[in-house]
């Protein structure tokens, strides 16, 4: 471990999933003092980036969320030269932002849900008409579900409403077909695609507290999927992780439908990693502890 040096630990920083980031980076930075890495807490929100150069020799990103997921900060890392984890610049950037996402992914015949981008002047009576309802309204660089709205029907008021709602957290808004089947992620991980995770949530809503702090919601690994059902899955994942150009490791969310196929809604090139997060739940069922896995992220900094 004494290879690895003096090891940041960036968490928190400025963003709207702040709280999830400092959960997620206490428990890594816990993990990795558990295996004898020389690691310290960092908080972007309350130290200049600067303060890494010359005082470490490379960093695990446990920032989720503009800022620290979006390139910023994979950016600065690279002028300082200091290696870290997960994707670079370009394809942080470009995950972080799901319509552009979606751009590359349809360019490249990887499915994903039908959609559009919206604003204050949309048709709202001609987008019901070409995507159908129910929908899902979203901003386009924010994660762990904050923002988002379903709409169950056609009502222009509630469209506009849950419009409002996104552009609080982002000016550029999405609205995507609801496409109806089970939840799952696939877990990237240098280069090889984890287990799937099969989500059940209370109600079928995986919003922010099913997400991070209920013990209602269930995660099935196995997922419950034939062999070669989930091996396609998997493949697909890998391949769209591959497009995006992201490296190191990310999760990837989908939606699985009755009749097999299936729609890739979102990469995160900054999981969480916090006790309710789907990376290790998929590293446990591959045979791999929560330490072990942090220790294999860390691993695969690099600088560019």
């Amino acid at each position: 471990m004494s290879a690895f040096g003096k090891v940041a630990v960036l968490l928190g920083g400025p963003s709207s999933e702040r709280e999830i980031s400092l959960l997620s980076g206490n428990a890594v930075l816990a993990a990795l003092k558990e295996k004898g890495v020389d690691a310290h807490p960092f908080d972007p929100k309350e130290r200049p980036l600067c303060d890494l150069a010359g005082a470490f020799d490379r960093v695990f990103i446990a920032l989720h969320g503009r800022f620290g997921e979006d390139g910023t900060v994979q950016g600065a890392l690279e002028v300082m030269g200091i290696p870290y984890t997960g994707s670079g610049v370009m394809a942080s950037a470009l995950a972080m932002d799901k319509w552009r996402t979606k751009l590359v992914w349809l360019a490249s015949g990887v499915p994903t849900p039908r959609y559009r981008v919206v604003d204050s002047r949309t048709d709202w009576a001609a987008l019901v008409a070409e995507l159908g309802v129910p929908l899902i309204v979203k901003p386009a660089r924010e994660g762990s579900t904050i923002g988002i709205t379903r709409v169950a029907a056609g009502d222009a008021a509630a469209l506009a409403r849950a419009y409002a709602a996104a552009a609080e957290h982002d000016d550029l808004v999405l609205v995507e077909e609801f496409v109806e089947g089970d939840e799952l992620t696939v877990s990237i991980l240098n280069d090889r695609a984890l287990p799937a995770v099969r989500i059940e949530a209370p109600q079928g809503n995986y919003d922010y507290h099913n997400k991070y702090f209920s013990n209602e919601t269930k995660y099935h690994c196995p997922c419950g999927l034939p062999e070669a059902q989930e091996r396609e899955i998997r493949a697909s994942s890998l391949e769209a992780f591959r497009v995006v150009g992201c490296a190191g490791w990310g999760r990837l969310d989908l939606i699985l439908r009755p009749d097999g196929s299936f729609q890739f809604l979102e990469v995160n090139t900054s999981p969480g990693m916090t006790g309710h997060s789907l990376v290790p739940i998929a590293a446990r069922q591959a045979g791999m502890s929560f330490a072990e896995l942090c220790v294999e992220i860390l691993r695969g900094a690099h600088v560019g």
